[in-house]
């Protein structure tokens, strides 16, 4: 039985400044982090298994409207929303995940169901929504997802002509106590961005990523760089092949082929021992983790990762 066994999420990576952030606005951040943090480690600590407590921390931020994922998504340039989702078994390698998908009130819970029902790992759009009817998974109008914030932030994406945002993906890694890894991630894609476009997210090795033998990743950030450098995957390659520790790896694969390959990328990984990295380029991570028994880490800004430092 392992005693290692705990859970870390990401809410996604910006950079935002102090002053952009209200303290308000702030304290409901961290308790949606907190709430996602502890609906997973619940399933942990009840003896569940990793790939269900990666699948309620990534649910509970897709119905919290602060995130970009489920409930709060992005909006593309014809108002249209879409999701991304991917989740990975390290025990199996056994994977499931969708693209540009509509109507599905939580993806990662339709990514999950592909990876057990169905012997494909990716299904995309019209498809993957009528997978979702078969097994009848909670759908929901395009209301539902809609919000102020993110129609606003579409208005000035449009009069900038530009894409924006993008870097509030949520994900979740988790080590359970056999043993076993998983990495979730979920997507409402980019502000703006084209009908159609899928990111790194769904996309397994770029996104996410979880073997028993090395690490679980999930990533946020730049989709497009991310998916060049096949960001998660370098995360493992470099501990496997290289032998480098989780944190050696994480640094490593976060700065590879950066004169080619511009955008941040930022990440929360787990090796199979339980030790957990948050690493960012951004200005902030929406970031929290708790190993076993020990009190909860949530946290914000790029400054408090002393005190993580400090508490792993």
């Amino acid at each position: 039985m392992n005693n290692n066994w705990g859970i870390a999420i990401h809410g996604g990576a910006e950079n935002k400044t102090k002053k952009e952030i209200s303290e308000a606005q702030q304290a409901a951040y961290e308790q949606g982090l907190e709430n996602a943090l502890i609906a997973g480690w619940r399933v942990l600590n009840d003896g569940g298994s990793a790939v269900d407590a990666v699948e309620a921390a990534v649910r509970s931020m897709e119905n919290n409207r602060l995130f970009n994922a489920g409930k709060g998504a992005s909006l593309a340039t014809d108002q249209s929303i879409e999701f991304d989702a991917a989740i990975m078994d390290g025990k199996t390698m056994k994977a499931g995940a969708i693209g540009g998908v509509k109507h599905i009130k939580n993806p990662i819970t339709l990514a999950k169901t592909i990876m057990q029902k169905s012997k494909h790992v990716m299904l995309c759009a019209t498809g993957a929504e009528d997978f979702a009817r078969e097994y009848e998974l909670e759908m929901k109008s395009d209301q539902y997802f809609w919000t102020e914030e993110k129609e606003k932030e579409l208005e000035e994406a449009k009069k900038e002509k530009d894409v924006a945002g993008g870097h509030d993906t949520v994900g979740a890694v988790a080590l359970d106590r056999n043993g076993n890894l998983a990495a979730a991630t979920s997507t409402g894609g980019l502000v703006n961005q084209l009908p159609g476009r899928v990111g790194d997210s769904p996309i397994i090795g770029s996104g996410t990523y979880a073997n028993n033998e090395v690490c679980a990743v999930s990533c946020t950030g730049d989709g497009e760089g991310i998916m060049r450098a096949n960001t998660a995957h370098e995360v493992y390659a470099h501990m496997k092949y290289k032998g480098l520790s989780l944190k050696e790896a994480s640094q490593a694969a976060m700065t590879l082929y950066k004169d080619r390959i511009e955008g941040d990328r930022n990440f929360v990984a787990m090796d199979k021992d339980g030790n957990i990295e948050f690493s960012f380029e951004t200005n902030l991570m929406f970031r929290a983790c708790k190993k076993g028994d020990e009190p909860s880490y949530v946290a914000v800004w790029k400054d408090e990762e002393v005190a993580w430092e400090n508490e792993a």
